[in-house]
């Protein structure tokens, strides 16, 4: 299937419907403390593990947990009728309450952990996890720059920053549980979103070798259309498995695949009509800016002809 969308002219429209998203969640995530719901993995709790001796299903755990008020607890099948709890932070009479509504509820069961865990993902963590994204954004800008251009490279990563910040204004505005899994995800997006872009910018250089005399808005338009369809139907066959995922894979996996398809939805979204886009308006920047610099060279070369004269003129 053949596409003839103007994609480029319409940029300004894509900028300002991107801001209506980012800006929202970057309000909320400056009105909250903490700027996300951060669950377990990172604040901390108790560990719980136990074993029934009768055929129990985490949903049923689940029931138990959320009527005692404790929702955010992550249960984990460890085991043939076996789960590993996580909950937040109890003392030793609140853990008692737990452990008896269990056993009242869904029968005997054998107390196999019950101790106080840390955060698995601490201060410390975090802040090398960001540093590390940010390590891996500078190597992708040196890798584009090679393979491409420093613009393209540049266009390529404020792609990214713009996924990264789509997906956490949603957790923020919503305040949905962010664990463990949740950083896997924002990683993976970064790895999908830029495999996506890198598609769209070696067809534009491909059509820059071939349509020398295509404008770069036209060449960028060309070259989207001609990788839409592969675009599309990549961005669905994700979105398809993911939305599996998160309506069998139950609890433990539901966090992972709410976040990756808001960053595959806004990934496919930003290597059509963001990166492309951006790349066109620092082309157009840098021209501009060769323009002004070549009319303020013959100027000054026009004022020295002119001063020289006129020094001739006088002797």
């Amino acid at each position: 299937m053949r596409f003839n969308f103007d994609f480029v002219s319409r940029r300004k429209w894509w900028y300002t419907l991107s801001l209506l998203i980012i800006i929202p969640g970057i309000i909320a995530m400056a009105l909250h403390r903490p700027v996300l719901n951060f669950g377990i993995d990172f604040t901390g709790g108790n560990s719980i593990q136990v074993q029934f001796q009768q055929p129990v299903s985490a949903a049923q755990v689940r029931e138990v947990m959320n009527g005692l008020d404790m929702g955010s607890s992550t249960i984990q099948a460890t085991g043939t009728n076996e789960f590993l709890i996580r909950t937040p932070e109890m003392d030793e009479a609140r853990t008692d309450q737990v452990i008896g509504s269990l056993r009242d509820q869904l029968g005997q069961l054998d107390l196999k952990r019950n101790e106080k865990v840390g955060a698995t993902i601490g201060r410390e963590l975090t802040i090398k996890g960001i540093e590390a994204m940010a390590v891996a954004w500078v190597l992708m800008i040196i890798y584009i720059t090679i393979r491409f251009e420093f613009l393209s490279g540049l266009a390529a990563i404020l792609a990214l920053v713009h996924d990264v910040l789509v997906t956490l204004g949603f957790f923020a505005i919503f305040r949905w549980e962010v664990d463990s899994t949740f950083v896997a995800a924002i990683l993976t997006i970064i790895g999908y979103s830029i495999n996506d872009t890198i598609v769209i910018f070696d067809r534009i250089r491909e059509n820059m070798k071939l349509r020398r005399k295509e404008s770069t808005e036209e060449l960028v338009n060309r070259s989207i259309n001609q990788t839409l369809t592969r675009s599309i139907n990549t961005a669905l066959t994700v979105i398809i498995a993911l939305l599996a995922l998160m309506l069998l894979g139950g609890e433990t996996t539901r966090t992972f695949a709410l976040a990756m398809l808001i960053g595959t939805i806004s990934g496919a979204y930003s290597s059509i009509f963001t990166a492309s886009q951006l790349w066109v308006d620092f082309r157009n920047m840098r021209r501009e800016r060769h323009r002004q610099a070549a009319a303020i060279r013959a100027e000054s070369k026009t004022a020295a002809a002119k001063a020289k004269t006129r020094k001739a003129t006088t002797h």
